[in-house]
Order: C-alpha cells, then structure tokens, then sequence
C-alpha cells in the first residue's frame, strides 16, 4: 500500500476523527501535510486547488483524492485492515450514519462555532455573540440527547465503536474545555459515553 497523504491542522475535529480512524487500525504509513490556519493555509491558491471550498481534511491515496470526512472515513474503513468501524447490521449502521448526519449537520455549528467558538476561538466564529452561544447549548444539548437515545443501551452510539463516536467525540473535547461544559453535557447517557470514549487509546492520542 502507497503511503497516504492528509492534509489538516490537528485542531480540526475532522481531521482528529480521521486520526482516530487510524489509531483505531494501528495505522501510521501516511504524512500529515500540516496547514496553518492562523496564516490562512486552507484558503491559499495551492490548497484551494486540492479543496475547492478550502476546507480539511484532505486525502490523497493510490491516485485517488478524496475531500469530506465521511468519504474519507468509509474509504479507509474498507482498504485499511482490522476491526471494522461500521457496523456489520443494517439497523446499526443506519444508527451510525444518522448520528453522523445530525452531527454533520447541527452538531458542528451548535457545539463548536456556538458553544466552544464563544470561549476558546471568539475571533474565528465573528466575536462573542451571546445569543449565538445560547443557541449553541441549546441546539448542542438537542444534538447529544439525539445521538444518546439513538445509542440506548449499547456501549457505544451504534452498539460497538463506530465512526459516529470518532465524529462526535471531537468535537465534545472542545466543549469539555468550556465552562458551559455541565449545561451542554447534562444529557441522559451521556456521562457514561464520554467516559468510554476518553478511555480510548485512540482519543488519547489524538489529543491536539
């Protein structure tokens, strides 16, 4: 296999979740390109041309160029060995990908612009904005409450560790950093989740 290339800053919560996706299959024969993006990196003339909406990560591999998290993390679940990430059950993989879709889809403006944006980046996300913060806990709540009763009783959010757990796990680091933490995390399920999922070795390597 041909050594892979990612493109990304280790603080993206999507390049920590491909990341994650490589520790979990003992993988370590790509390159990280790293971008800056307090230069403005991901929007430079060289990297627009690899993403044309700037964004990370990117993966190159065998030929292939891959962009969006989801098509980089399915490609990679299948070419690469070891403990698959998705599951094998049709009911459970429609519960991973739902959990990926509202993450994708709400979890990431409420969470991280919203909630983790107001404290630790404010320039990134436009300034304090402290309707845009309660929008965030509140949305970001809905969010978890979500992902917690579409896990039930299993271990992880689709029975065992799926890339719906390497997609939200990120992005609640951030919002750990916060004092909004206990409003935002104050969900049923979900304590003893986040402390599955901080257990990982994968997490704790990952850590930017």
């Amino acid at each position: 296999m041909s050594t892979m290339k990612l493109w990304g800053f280790d603080g993206s919560t999507y390049v920590r979740t491909v990341k994650m996706l490589f520790a979990e299959k003992a993988f370590s024969d790509f390159e990280q390109i790293p971008l800056n993006v307090l230069a403005g990196d991901p929007k430079n003339a060289e990297h627009m041309a690899r993403h044309p909406f700037g964004k990370v990560p990117v993966l190159d591999h065998d030929g292939l160029r891959l962009l969006e998290t989801s098509a980089i993390s399915r490609y990679l679940n299948d070419v690469l060995p070891g403990k698959s990430l998705v599951p094998a059950s049709a009911a459970d993989r429609a519960r991973m990908d739902m959990v990926m879709g509202v993450t994708d889809s709400y979890g990431y403006s409420s969470l991280l612009a919203g909630v983790a944006g107001y404290h630790l980046f404010p320039d990134f996300v436009g300034g304090k904005n402290e309707a845009a913060r309660a929008a965030g806990i509140e949305q970001g709540r809905k969010v978890l409450a979500f992902a917690m009763q579409t896990k039930g009783t299993s271990p992880f959010v689709a029975g065992d560790l799926s890339l719906a757990d390497l997609y939200l796990a990120p992005i609640a680091a951030y919002v750990a950093m916060t004092p909004d933490a206990p409003a935002v995390f104050a969900v049923d399920g979900f304590a003893d989740w986040w402390a599955r999922v901080q257990a990982l070795a994968s997490f704790q390597a990952t850590q930017a």
